[in-house]
């Protein structure tokens, strides 16, 4: 049974015009709309997908507690094979639920921050994440951090159960690789078939601070496996570099990175080779500073322009947790590595709901999709809402 959307159009240009003086008309309109509401129980939250080779889109989100900020449960699938008119109702995805580690341990483990991505060379989608462990099955256990992923077969409509990626004991410099996590991230599938999986894991066990990798894995339709990693990317303030997306531009791989303060950019000029260069701070093109902290940033492409969406200070969101929404998009200066203020425009605004949490997928030559869970700053409020919602990016 399948359930129409909410429908909101606006133009992106009209909406932003009085938000951000001097932006220039853009590439594109934007087509706001509600896709589906959260369970009643729990909120919906990771809401992200990816579009199937016959058109058909596929979204997977996964319950959260009400309190707290780590209460991760089981995760829900939802398609549209009308291009998002309609859609299924949210199912279960049995193998993916949330389970005790063994049957005589109290603790428990679920998939979590999954990215399902179409893996073209297998037909598959291969969704890409991290385990979360709750020790007792209430308290996390950051330390027990792998890097998960699952399969999705479309033909089946079937998923495999959770499996771990093997990763090498120690990295380059024979520190330990520690609480491993490829969760909230854009890869890079080659034309050969093999994948870019960003990673952040730690090196010290007594300081959570995280160093950026690109894993170089091999997918051969039912396992992923870990064949190398080129540079290691941190800094030693706060919680280093981590939640890394990967795109590639015009032969040219640029790998984007949260901090606690601030964000950071790097590039790879050779998909085939393993060499990062040293991270630069995202900022405008007039020299100021971004303004994105402490939240994930994604990528968009069309034709010859990089576009950077993202979350940052300064735009009357004060009130919001760590003032994640509105959700902006900007053209990027791929030589220069920053923002175009020029560009920037208001991608998704906010209805008093974290939206940080976000998804871009790619749906054909003419339209980008970006989705992504409302997340209430307060459970408690009468007009707390959890819908999954979307921007139809509409390229002119």
């Amino acid at each position: 049974m399948r359930s129409a959307c909410l429908v909101f159009v606006m133009a992106i240009a009209a909406t932003s015009a009085s938000l951000i003086a001097g932006a220039e008309e853009p590439a594109y309109t934007i087509e706001q709309v509600t896709l589906f509401p959260g369970p009643a129980k729990y909120w919906f939250s990771q809401a992200r997908g990816t579009m199937l080779a016959d058109g058909k889109i596929l979204i997977t989100a996964q319950e959260i507690e009400r309190a707290g900020s780590h209460g991760y449960h089981d995760v829900f699938q939802v398609t549209s094979d009308d291009a998002g008119m309609s859609w299924s109702k949210p199912k279960l995805i049995e193998p993916l639920r949330r389970g005790k580690i063994s049957n005589d341990s109290p603790d428990e483990r679920a998939i979590g921050d999954l990215c399902p991505r179409y893996h073209a060379k297998t037909g598959l989608v291969l969704g890409t994440g991290k385990t979360f462990t709750f020790r007792d099955g209430t308290k996390e256990d950051r330390g027990a951090e792998e890097v998960s992923y699952a399969v999705y077969d479309p033909k089946a409509d079937a998923w495999s159960p959770m499996k771990i990626v093997e990763l090498p004991k120690s990295d380059h410099e024979g520190k330990a690789v520690l609480q491993p996590n490829a969760g909230c991230n854009d890869r890079v599938d080659l034309p050969n078939g093999e994948v870019l999986l960003p990673i952040r894991y730690c090196k010290d066990p007594k300081k959570r601070c995280y160093t950026t990798i690109v894993a170089r894995c091999r997918f051969d339709g039912t396992t992923l496996s870990y064949v190398e990693h080129g540079t290691e990317l941190s800094r030693p303030l706060n919680r280093g570099l981590y939640e890394p997306s990967l795109i590639l531009h015009q032969g040219k791989l640029f790998l984007t990175m949260r901090a606690d303060d601030t964000a950071f950019v790097s590039t790879n000029a050779d998909p085939q080779g393993n060499d990062y260069t040293p991270p630069t701070e995202w900022k405008y093109d007039d020299g100021s500073v971004l303004g994105s902290y402490n939240t994930q940033q994604h990528w968009a492409t069309h034709g010859d322009k990089l576009y950077l969406i993202y979350t940052r200070r300064g735009a009357n969101n004060d009130h919001i947790f760590r003032h994640r929404a509105p959700l902006f998009i900007a053209e990027v200066d791929t030589d220069r590595l920053c923002v175009l203020r020029k560009t920037e425009q208001v991608l998704m605004p906010h209805n008093n709901a974290d939206i940080g949490n976000f998804d871009v997928i790619p749906a054909g030559p003419k339209e980008t999709w970006v989705v992504a869970a409302e997340m209430p700053n307060n459970e408690r409020v009468e007009d707390a809402h959890n819908n999954v919602i979307a921007a139809r990016i509409r390229w002119k």
